[in-house]
């Protein structure tokens, strides 16, 4: 079958074969375009006998069960029930006559990637449309049988109604009739009004739960196939690093091992690296010989680099002029000589990994020329793509089965693992599954950069901000330049890229923010809020010392710079409504707290949401901290989906951006990563959680936008301003752990 690509619509044969079902019943399938508008496919009454693949978005039995497929990756955000609420809300189903399916990669189903929180906005309104469809023609279809105008039925609890007559029908009861009737256009759909929704904004538990507490196989790592093998793959310690040699034949003769060779790869930190690959009878026995595995490395012109070299080249960097500016208003040096006063701070933070709880892993096989996929993915098409361009194989031999993600954070966006282990399987008769441990995990992430802050900060004589400068020196690789020149410029999508919308740019006068790459190899990708998790740390924490440089409430301060828009798209209006919000649902009120107790403040926008948050701590005199209470604001539009999840999103957001800040940080030496495994990068523990995070949702009339990361860039600057109001202590660099707290 040659499969429609994005920008075609479904021939009825086509969508025969993506939506086969075994027995009668109403399958309702739309076809997304990449444009995001929708087209009604076919509605078909399948044969019975035909073989099921559950590829349409809704399926209703004879029994009233209705099937709801969830076509984006789940990886803990909550999407495998939230996105299915919308269709179910609309179509008037009770929950419990509801099953969920994942879904595979297929084009029938448009995007199915899982990042920037865009899973709920990309879907919210065609979900609706989609169930409202479904629903006018079961009313149709009961409104025919009775011989009734459709405007007297109504629907709920997966049957429709006749009001005058007192009759019902069950959805199942109608499946066979709404099978016939054509699809309504999208302008004839009614939907359903907000205010009658019964289901979205409740709690619903995840769908998944019972086979979670319960140990069901679920995630990637639980792939199971007859006659599979197992594999480890041995990378070079230094990023980059090619194999030289190898005790191949020694470990060949190792208990359980089957095989053991070189893979060339392409030296691509982003890609398949060159390394080892051991195959298995099992897991362990894979594990195990790998201890005995002794190689030789090339580590590359990348083998001398350190930490330290980078905090030394930053600071030399931070006395000249940025390689590139990226926001400039006013005459910044000019506002700066004629402040009444000046503050100037340096930041830093390190690389860190994004440490979910499954480590990377995929399984994979390779027959007659194509391959089959089982990966816990957060972009499949991705992952698709990368098997294609480094194997050279046609599109259509690529198959991607979707598994649960034992967490995502961005980490399973750049899927270097699905490569390798599409390498192995090339060289195994049968599947294959690739397991990473702890340590290939922390020394093979793709990192949340670190980067380094200098800033300048000019207020007049009344504590007002009148001057802002930033030189950001970040991490990048050599680029296209000018004419026959290079520039170092950052990764793409990373986060080590400093965007022109950074508050507080566009709110002041003179602001100027610039930016220094250094090369470096590390690879660094996406991690929850790219960018923007650190940012907020850095802006928020020199607004924080402004404000008490000028003798001002950090509060007061805040609200006077979003009072000061000048252009750009940042909506100062909403971020006021939760910066107040935030401040009364906390009783703000810093003085009232004795010496080692604070409160601290910070807002911050990122992926369509505005969040506000207060944080209190208690820090002993010998600098021990705890964290007594969180408060966080969201502003995410109009709807809350799932309350349960919602909440879930913002108290996971609040706990990952503590222990992110208190503990976490890589180390560089001699181009290798310095820690391996939880015992020298400690998370957090249950004990330094807040007891106390009250999440509150404030709706506005804005498009429903998404929850998973707009909540945890604020944590940070909250919980470190909450420091400095107890201690007078001013934590600049992560992690917090770092800093010497004590006070007297």
């Amino acid at each position: 079958m040659n499969t429609p690509t994005l920008s075609q619509p479904i021939a009825r044969r086509d969508f025969l074969k993506f939506t086969g079902l075994a027995g009668g019943g109403l399958v309702l399938g739309f076809y997304l375009k990449s444009s995001g508008a929708s087209t009604a496919a076919e509605i078909v009454k399948p044969a019975a006998g035909m073989e099921f693949k559950p590829n349409a978005f809704i399926r209703i039995t004879p029994d009233s069960v209705v099937t709801l497929v969830s076509k984006q990756p789940e990886i803990g955000q909550g999407v495998k029930t939230s996105l299915p609420m919308i269709i179910a809300e609309e179509l008037e189903v009770n929950w419990k006559d509801v099953a969920i399916v994942q879904g595979d990669l297929n084009p029938a189903y448009g995007g199915q990637s899982a990042g920037g929180s865009r899973s709920t906005p990309n879907n919210y309104d065609e979900f609706h449309r989609l169930g409202a469809t479904a629903r006018t023609m079961l009313i149709e279809a009961a409104a025919q049988t009775w011989g009734v105008p459709a405007s007297e039925c109504n629907a709920s609890g997966t049957a429709v109604h006749h009001a005058a007559t007192n009759r019902s029908l069950k959805y199942g009861e109608l499946v066979a009739k709404a099978a016939t009737l054509p699809v309504p256009g999208a302008s004839t759909v009614k939907l359903k009004d907000p205010k009658t929704f019964t289901l979205l904004g409740t709690r619903v538990s995840g769908v998944d739960n019972p086979k979670i507490v319960t140990g069901k196989p679920l995630y990637g790592i639980d792939t199971k196939l007859p006659g599979m093998v197992y594999a480890v793959y041995e990378k070079c310690p230094v990023f980059g690093g090619k194999v030289v040699s190898a005790n191949l034949d020694e470990v060949k003769k190792l208990p359980g091992v089957k095989d053991a060779f070189i893979v060339e790869g392409t030296a691509n930190v982003a890609g398949l690296m060159p390394g080892v690959a051991i195959v298995a009878d099992s897991t362990w026995s894979a594990f195990s010989a790998r201890k005995q595995l002794k190689v030789v490395w090339d580590e590359g012109k990348y083998a001398n680099d350190s930490w330290a070299k980078f905090t030394a080249q930053a600071n030399e960097l931070s006395k000249k002029p940025g390689g590139s500016v990226i926001y400039k208003e006013g005459d910044t040096a000019a506002a700066l000589a004629g402040a009444a006063k000046t503050i100037e701070a340096a930041y830093s933070y390190p690389f860190i990994s994004h440490a979910s709880i499954e480590p990377q892993n995929c399984t994979a096989q390779f027959k007659d020329g194509a391959f089959e996929i089982w990966a816990p993915s957060q972009d499949p098409a991705g992952a698709q793509t990368m098997v294609v361009n480094q194997f050279g194989v046609p599109k259509d031999k690529v198959v991607v089965h979707l598994t649960r993600s034992g967490g995502g954070f961005g980490r399973r966006l750049r899927q270097e693992y699905v490569v390798e282990v599409a390498a192995i399987a090339q060289k195994v008769n049968g599947p294959v599954k690739l397991t990473w441990s702890r340590e290939d995990d922390l020394h093979h992430d793709q990192f949340r950069a670190g980067g380094f802050h200098f800033l300048k900060g000019g207020l007049d004589a009344n504590g007002k901000v009148v001057a802002w400068q930033n030189h950001f020196v970040t991490f990048g690789i050599l680029g296209a330049g000018r004419g026959n020149d290079t520039a170092m410029i950052p990764r793409p999508g990373s986060g080590a890229s400093l965007d022109a919308d950074q508050f507080p740019a566009r709110f002041l006068e003179n602001y100027q923010a610039e930016q220094t790459a250094m090369e470096c190899n590390i690879p660094h990708g996406p991690w929850r809020a790219p960018g923007n998790n650190v940012f907020s740390f850095v802006m928020q924490s020199f607004i924080d010392e402004l404000a008490h440089a000028g003798g001002r409430d950090p509060l007061e301060l805040r609200l006077e710079l979003l009072a000061q828009k000048r252009s750009g798209n940042y909506n100062a209006e909403r971020m006021i409504g939760v910066t107040k919000l935030v401040a009364e649902k906390a009783g703000w009120n810093p003085k009232k707290f004795p010496r080692g107790k604070g409160q601290g403040i910070s807002f911050h926008f990122s992926h369509s949401g505005y969040i506000a948050q207060v944080a209190e701590v208690t820090v002993s005199k010998d600098g021990e901290l705890t964290v007594d209470r969180f408060v966080c604001v969201c502003d995410v539009g109009a709807q809350i989906v799932n309350l349960s999840g919602a909440e879930n999103q913002v108290q996971g957001s609040i706990v990952d951006g503590i222990g992110a800040a208190l503990h976490q940080e890589l180390t560089l030496d001699k181009g290798r990563i310095v820690q391996s495994n939880f015992n020298n990068y400690p998370m957090i523990r249950m004990n330094e959680a807040p007891p106390k995070i009250e999440v509150h949702f404030h709706s506005t009339n804005y498009p429903t936008t998404g929850l998973g990361e707009p909540a945890i860039p604020p944590v940070a600057p909250a919980l470190c301003n909450a420091i400095f109001a107890a201690t007078g202590k001013r934590v600049r660099q992560f992690p917090i752990s770092k800093t010497d707290l004590s006070w007297s």
